[in-house]
């Protein structure tokens, strides 16, 4: 094993058996909440801009437009989720 492989898992086993006494849970929970809001602002601005444009040339497929924006939508849920879960 390589020596840099070989501190790395020594690492991810240290920080995976350490238990979180402080605000490092709540640190935590924010950034999840917040890294994936941000996500998913990013993801829906991109994919609502995309969305309006294809619905002028096709507006019989309104529906899987609104499925794309629900499926960036689910990043926050999810970072939601995992926030909570921290917490």
């Amino acid at each position: 094993m390589k020596p840099k492989a070989a501190i790395a898992l020594m690492l991810i086993v240290a920080l995976a058996s350490a238990q979180a006494t402080g605000g490092e849970r709540y640190i935590g929970a924010g950034l999840a909440v917040g890294l994936a809001g941000l996500g998913a602002g990013i993801g829906l601005g991109i994919a609502g801009a995309a969305a309006m444009s294809a619905l002028v040339e096709r507006p019989q497929e309104r529906v899987w437009y609104l499925i794309f924006l629900a499926l960036a939508e689910a990043v926050a849920i999810y970072g939601l989720l995992i926030g909570l879960l921290l917490v």
